[in-house]
């Protein structure tokens, strides 16, 4: 329901072409974020803020999982529709 506070307004999504179609990454930056969580979680529990952190960067995960074969698939709808039509 809410973005994390802690997370950039620009460059929290970089946009990287593979094969052509447009792909969303968390950026480098919420990345290493997301990492310095997790190794924090195995030596001693996350406070509460640091854990509704790490939900929310796993809802932003969840979204871009669900949006990258969308795209995916779009492009390759287009591309075969403009095949078809040659």
């Amino acid at each position: 329901m809410s973005l994390p506070p802690t997370l950039p307004r620009e460059g929290a999504v970089s946009i990287e072409l593979e094969d052509g179609v447009p792909i969303f990454r968390a950026s480098s930056i919420i990345q290493t974020r997301i990492e310095t969580l997790l190794q924090k979680q195995q030596v001693s529990p996350l406070n509460s803020d640091e854990e509704q952190e790490l939900d929310s960067y796993e809802e932003i995960d969840d979204y871009l999982s669900f949006i990258n074969p969308l795209v995916r698939n779009l492009f390759e709808e287009q591309k075969a529709s403009c095949l078809n039509k040659k």
